[in-house]
């Protein structure tokens, strides 16, 4: 029987479904048994407090999909720093590094809504669930 990928998601498109931005559903499917970096789900709740929500709410829906958030270990930040080089070229942050790290680590595809993100040249696939950015 062949394994079944992870679903790793970026802060984007976590956030994307948090604030129900066009395409929400996208990730909505993907949801349940998920995994998320720590460093992208610190980036989720800053992003909802930014822009004047509740952290609350963020941290409910990542209880209630059951998304596992993957503490940033040793093997993550070798590799987010082994991919600084192409993540500059595109803009890329650290957080971005840190969740193409973690999609790596556990072989798993990538979810984001971020266009920069999906254009990294990385060994695992990267869906974009927006079209157009």
């Amino acid at each position: 029987m062949p394994s079944v990928s992870r679903v790793v998601l970026d802060a984007s498109a976590l956030l994307m479904h948090v604030q129900e931005e066009p395409g929400w559903e996208k990730v909505e499917c993907q949801l349940h048994g998920s995994m998320m970096s720590t460093v992208n789900y610190s980036e989720v709740l800053k992003k909802v407090i930014e822009r004047g929500g509740q952290a609350a709410a963020a941290t409910a829906l990542v209880q209630r999909s059951r998304i596992e958030l993957a503490n940033f270990d040793a093997e993550q930040g070798h590799l987010a720093a082994e991919l600084w080089p192409m993540g500059k070229s595109l803009g890329l942050s650290f957080a971005d590094r840190a969740c193409l790290a973690l999609g790596i680590a556990v072989s798993g595809t990538i979810l984001t809504a971020d266009g920069r993100l999906a254009e990294a040249d990385v060994p695992v696939k990267i869906v974009l669930v927006r079209k157009g950015h």
